[in-house]
């Protein structure tokens, strides 16, 4: 199969790449400018390609499957999405953005048409939450309520740090009787119970209150990780700040010096999920211990990669992919039993 790394001159899609090449496989690897594509490719001894979203579609007539890691995907993921539609090319990204998760699952039906996958969200955001959120189901069929928190370590790419700051003029978002409903951030608290042991965490925004809904169907859905419990009042009083274009256009170019984790703190960092669903009699829990969040990435994507001939076309997420134990195949994975509680 002929596959692209789109953004391969980022933090995440480098990752990607390098770990293609040790697994035998010899992506394209493509983005915006030829200057900061062309030295990556020729260090791997790959093809590259540079052109702007407007000019997918001609690059990717001859591409099976397309991996965009080129973010905020709020601004990218349209552009690239609508050109693998025209082309018949598969499409997976590295999203953990509710807006675009909810766009692209607007898309099934032309996905169907075309005979391709769209998968968003095929790295930690949101593979490992996505799977648990299955399993509980899987435990739980009636299962009205879901809980989902994560834990990661070894700090943020400048990817990430721009998208967060997005995010931080927006508030909190959670799912509600089916409905996704605004909230403030760290509007709930409470303690997960790791595999490492329990944690008080506050709600967040985080893709699963998108992605578990279609996975699950499970109507009302909160996500939640480690937040300072004055950081939601802060919020609230500074998000009309943090919305005005100036201050986001100064944020992201403080963001884009960012470097995300090396080998060395990626390999000795890990990151951790717990997720708990309930109905009106019973809860179910299960925890996951995982490596860093972007060694699992690029772990996750070229597995993907690896299945995406085999999944029915339409848009998905991990878990209607290629099930809810999809996340036991990923290196260094360690899944707790489901427990009764």
């Amino acid at each position: 199969m002929t596959w692209m790394v789109y953004g391969a001159n980022g933090y995440t899609g480098r990752l990607i790449a390098e770990l293609a090449v040790k697994r035998g496989e010899r992506p394209i690897l493509a983005g915006r400018t030829r200057e900061k594509v062309e030295p990556i490719a020729d260090a791997l001894g790959l093809e590259h390609r540079a052109f702007d979203l407007s000019q997918a579609q001609a690059h990717l007539e001859d591409v099976d499957a397309v991996v965009h890691c080129a973010g905020p995907f709020a601004h990218t993921s349209t552009a690239m999405v609508e050109a693998c539609l025209k082309t018949r090319t598969h499409y997976l990204d590295i999203t953990g953005e509710i807006d675009v998760f909810e766009s692209i699952g607007l898309r099934d039906i032309d996905a169907r048409r075309a005979g391709i996958v769209l998968l968003p969200g095929a790295g930690f955001d949101v593979v490992p939450t996505d799977c648990v959120a299955a399993i509980l189901k899987n435990a739980l069929p009636t299962a009205t309520h879901l809980d989902l928190a994560f834990v990661v370590g070894g700090g943020a790419s400048a990817g990430t740090t721009k998208t967060s700051v997005e995010a931080a003029a927006v508030g909190g978002r959670i799912r509600e009787n089916g409905d996704l409903r605004s909230v403030r951030i760290g509007h709930r608290r409470r303690t997960a119970y790791f595999r490492s042991g329990p944690r008080e965490v506050g709600s967040i925004p985080w893709g699963d209150v998108s992605t578990a809904y279609r996975s699950t169907g499970i109507p009302n859905i909160t996500t939640f990780t480690i937040v300072p419990g004055v950081l939601g009042q802060l919020q609230q009083v500074f998000a009309p700040v943090l919305q005005a274009p100036i201050v986001q256009r100064v944020a992201k170019s403080v963001a884009g010096k960012v470097k995300g984790p090396d080998e060395r703190k990626r390999a000795n960092t890990r990151a951790e999920v717990f997720g708990e669903a309930w109905d009106a009699q019973t809860k179910v829990e299960c925890a996951i211990t995982t490596p860093n969040a972007y060694s699992l990435t690029a772990d996750s994507v070229l597995r993907a990669i690896g299945k995406i001939n085999g999944v029915a076309p339409g848009s998905h997420t991990p878990s209607s992919a290629f099930g809810a134990d999809f996340v036991r195949e990923l290196d260094g994975v360690v899944v707790s039993e489901v427990r009764l509680t």
